[in-house]
This record gives structure tokens, C-alpha cells and sequence, in this order.
């Protein structure tokens, strides 16, 4: 059966009549190509690669034919979350690309943002962009759409999320920052813009696919099939981990990603060995599949596999984000961490039907999650900061240890010299002195 794709753009003007561009392309090297779409009663007709534009409702179905088979090819596509101007929202994208004067570059983004309420971390070099931002809707689209005017960042993949409570950063950096990404000595020694350096892109769909072949998967499964050569690599931190990952990934130990040193243990290490994925497998024969939020740890750690001799290596496209965005939950066990003030998003922030029961309520299931303190499920997939500002150690607690431990992570943190008060619902620590003057709790 000939593939044919469909790429959606998101409208810039979350106002507008409901618009969309498709690319719809059919891949094949043995057949001339020609294309009839069937949408609401219309038909268009084109060749090979073409770009279309119609007016949808809120969802709609059309079916491809394929002169290289003779059959159609039924697609269905979902119009894009359409937000009012002062809706809040996360945007996300990052870009690997040279850029001569990124000091400059700086410059003309800080100028851009000149009366518009975004809030991030956007961080330009010499290797390309990396941004993490929130802002009313109308703010924070103009100024994606006003990136994307440039050649280089014309195609990023844009993520986008809601904020619910406003902002989830608490102001803007905007900065030169030599490595896109914190890890080990820096980023910028790597080679990044080699495509061919970098692991090979799954969409979704694909990486979907692949799962459950490797699998061998119904979803019950927990663990890898063992007999496969492939291993499924998680890129994060473990507490990310904690609340939400794919079916079969191992915990990673690792509290933050510029310590990461999966694949670069020796034999004589056992302890490291004993942690590490990607320890004593064929570097040649062993698939290994890399997720993570957004996809640009991946794309940074797989470099440094392909020099450490790993040759087939497949990341998913957009991260963890855009495949439950695209896929749902499906494979996918609990919540996604995410850094900002949001800290944990269920897989319905992302596709609105995913996870709902017979009675439209959301539900995930998160069994897996252990309390740190006593080991007994959590009700929330959710972090909190020990209480201990010297400590502020991430960490899943019930309500039981919450009260009994006073917000602290353990016996020793409740005894400490800087505690801050226990705090409800999903607030967020602030500055220590916001705490400092408070009359200290009794234990």
C-alpha cells in the first residue's frame, strides 16, 4: 500500500476563520504519482508533492487514490486547538542550525519581545535555538510565527500546551548561553549539525509501530521482550520517570541529564554497569530507541552514542509531547514531567479523549508510583520540594507522610535550620525570604 502523509500547520491567528495548509505527499520510487481528494464534496487533484488549502469544521475525513495501486487510502485529521488571544500557553521548539552572530540574534528576539508578556527560557548560540516559553496566546504565537519568517527556523516543530494558571515560568531569559542543553563539559564539541550524526527522527506513528513489534505488545506488557535486540532508552532524569514513561523503559539513574553516561561504562565499573542500559550490548546489531520530553536530549546524547560506536539509533520525533499529542496515551504509563511551573501534565493535555472513561472523566493510571518516604502509592502524579530549602529534593510523598513529614523528604530534613511551610494544592515554592521571618512550625 502506497503512504501517503498529511501534515497540518497550526493557524497564527487563533481568531480567525479555521484554516489549514497541508502538505500531502505519496512516498514511492517506482510510480508516477497523481492524487484525488474527496473533502466535503469537493475534489482536487494534483501530482507527486503538492500543497492544498480548504476550510474545515472541527474534524474531517477524506480518502487518497493511489494511481500506483488502484486503491484508496482513508486519512483522518483532527483540526489544530484553536486558543482566544488572552488564553495562556506553553510553546516549545528547538533547532540545531549554524547561526553566525548569535549575540546579534539575541538582540533582535529581546527587541521582538518589546511590549509582549512571554515569559521562558529561550537560549540562542552558535548551534541553533532552544526555547521554553509561556504568554497569552496572541503573544506567544507572534512571536513563533515571527521566527519561523526566518529560512533557517521555517520548519521547526512547534509544541504547544495549555496554562491553565497563567504564566509557568516566572520571567523571561533570553540569552546567549553557550550549551543549548546543560551536559558534562557543554554541548558545543559535539556534532550537532551533522544530520547524519544524530539518530535517525520516528514520528509517532512510527515509533508506535515499532514498539509493538518489539514488544511484542498487548498493553499489559511491562518489561522489554528480552529476545529482541533492541533496547528502549529513557533520557531523562529518574524522577521523571516516576511519574510517567513508556511501557518497558528501564529507570534511569540519573538526577540530571548533564550526568548522563549511558553507553560510556567499562566492564570494570560494575556498579555503573549494573545501571546502565546500553552496557556490554552489540553496539552494531542493537536497535536502541531514545525518548524524552521535547526530543532535543535526545537528539544532543545520540552524538555521543554514534562516536561511542551505536549504529542504529532511532529518537521519537518531537519527544514524549508530540507523540501523545499524536498517539494518545497508548504504550505510555502515567503522567509527563515537565519543567516548568505545571510540573505534571496527563496525557489528556495533549489529546483531550485520551484516558476518558464512559462518563467523559479523565483518568490515569498511575499503580506504579511509590510514596519516597514510605513506599505506599501516591493518590497525585505529582512532585513537591522538600521543605528543606537546602535539600529541595524532588520527590512523590502521599498525604499521609505530607502531614506526618511536614513537607520534608526525610526524618533528618525536618530537623534542619531552613524549613518552609508545607504547601497545598499545586503552589510552587517562592524566594526564601517570602518564608524566612514566619514563626517556625512544631513537629
Amino acid at each position: 500500500m502506497a503512504l501517503i502523509t498529511l501534515s497540518p500547520l497550526l493557524s497564527s491567528t487563533p481568531n480567525s476563520a479555521k484554516h489549514v495548509t497541508a502538505l500531502i505527499q505519496e512516498h514511492t520510487t517506482t510510480h508516477q504519482i497523481f492524487t484525488s481528494l474527496h473533502l466535503h464534496r469537493h475534489k482536487i487533484h494534483g501530482g507527486g508533492c503538492r500543497r492544498f488549502s480548504w476550510d474545515y469544521q472541527e474534524r474531517f475525513n477524506f480518502s487518497a487514490f493511489s494511481s500506483s495501486n488502484g486503491g484508496w487510502i482513508d486519512v483522518v485529521a483532527g483540526a489544530p486547538k484553536e486558543y482566544e488571544d488572552a488564553e495562556f500557553i506553553v510553546v516549545n521548539f528547538y533547532r540545531f542550525v549554524f547561526v553566525q552572530n548569535p549575540e546579534e540574534e539575541v538582540l533582535r528576539h529581546l527587541s521582538f519581545m518589546q511590549g509582549r508578556d512571554i515569559h521562558g527560557r529561550i537560549y540562542l548560540n552558535e548551534q541553533g535555538i532552544n526555547a521554553q516559553y509561556s504568554g497569552p496566546s496572541k503573544d506567544a504565537l507572534a512571536y513563533v510565527e515571527w521566527v519561523k519568517e526566518d529560512h533557517r527556523f521555517s520548519d521547526i516543530l512547534i509544541q504547544i500546551s495549555p496554562a491553565a494558571n497563567g504564566h509557568a515560568f516566572p520571567k523571561l531569559k533570553l540569552r546567549y548561553k553557550p550549551s543549548l542543553v546543560q551536559l558534562g563539559e557543554g554541548i558545543s564539541h559535539l556534532p550537532l549539525l551533522d544530520q547524519s550524526m544524530r539518530a535517525t527522527p520516528l514520528t509517532p506513528s512510527e515509533w508506535k509501530s515499532k514498539l509493538e513489534r518489539v514488544n511484542n505488545i498487548d498493553n499489559s506488557l511491562d518489561t522489554v521482550n528480552s529476545t529482541t535486540n533492541c533496547i528502549l532508552l529513557d533520557v531523562r532524569n529518574g524522577y521523571e520517570w516516576d511519574v510517567g514513561h513508556f511501557q518497558g523503559a528501564q529507570r534511569p539513574d540519573v538526577d540530571c541529564f548533564r550526568s548522563t553516561s549511558f553507553g560510556l561504562s567499562s566492564e570494570s565499573q560494575t556498579e555503573v554497569v549494573a545501571s546502565d542500559p546500553l552496557a556490554n550490548v552489540d553496539r552494531e546489531k542493537t536497535d536502541v530507541l531514545m525518548y524524552c520530553t521535547g526530543g532535543i536530549r535526545c537528539d544532543v546524547y545520540s552524538t555521543i552514542l554514534r562516536q561511542q560506536g551505536f549504529k542504529n539509533l532511532y529518537t521519537l520525533k518531537g519527544g514524549v509531547s508530540h507523540y501523545l499529542e499524536k498517539e494518545g496515551s497508548t504504550g505510555w504509563v502515567g503522567n509527563l514531567f515537565v519543567f516548568d511551573g505545571r510540573l505534571s501534565l496527563p496525557p489528556s493535555t495533549y489529546k483531550p479523549e485520551t484516558n476518558a472513561d464512559t462518563n467523559g472523566k479523565q483518568k490515569t493510571s498511575h499503580s506504579f508510583a511509590k510514596c519516597h518516604v514510605c513506599g505506599s502509592h501516591v493518590s497525585e502524579l505529582r512532585h513537591r520540594n522538600c521543605a528543606n530549602l537546602d535539600c529541595n529534593l524532588l520527590f512523590l510523598c502521599c498525604l499521609k507522610c505530607v502531614e506526618g513529614m511536614r513537607g520534608c523528604c526525610c526524618t533528618n530534613c525536618t530537623s534542619a535550620d531552613r524549613i518552609r511551610p508545607v504547601l497545598r494544592g499545586h503552589q510552587r515554592y517562592k524566594k526564601w525570604h517570602t518564608y524566612r521571618d514566619l514563626e517556625p512550625v512544631e513537629g
